[in-house]
């Protein structure tokens, strides 16, 4: 059973920086993808960020140049640092990782509060 971990979140001043980081319980060194993922208050969740198995990056258009996503394939975690953030950025944050059977995890998130 593959089960993630997030940590890291909080309470910020709007202009601050976070790093959440997500734990997992299998080596990431060969999944699909990983990524974060959000549900701000009232909202649907959505895309963050996303990594491949080949360490290509996507990013959501609203966080592009202030987070960045990254791994360690010998720790199986996987860090989302945050800076510059907004009020908007509020949100629980969640760890996803697609393995190459195509099932899906999510672990069971982060709160991140941007106070203005």
């Amino acid at each position: 059973q593959v089960q993630l971990v997030e940590s890291g979140g909080g309470l910020v001043q709007a202009g601050g920086s976070l790093r959440l980081s997500c734990a997992a319980s299998v080596s990431i060194f060969s999944v699909t993808a990983m990524g974060w993922y959000r549900q701000p208050p009232g909202k649907p969740r959505e895309l963050v960020a996303t990594i491949t198995r080949g360490a290509s990056t996507n990013y959501a258009d609203s966080v592009k140049g202030r987070f960045i996503i990254s791994r360690d394939i010998t720790k199986n975690t996987m860090d989302l640092q945050m800076s510059s953030l907004k009020p908007e950025d509020t949100a629980v944050y969640y760890c996803n990782l697609r393995p190459l059977d195509g099932m899906e995890y999510w672990g069971k998130g982060t709160l991140v509060t941007v106070s203005s």
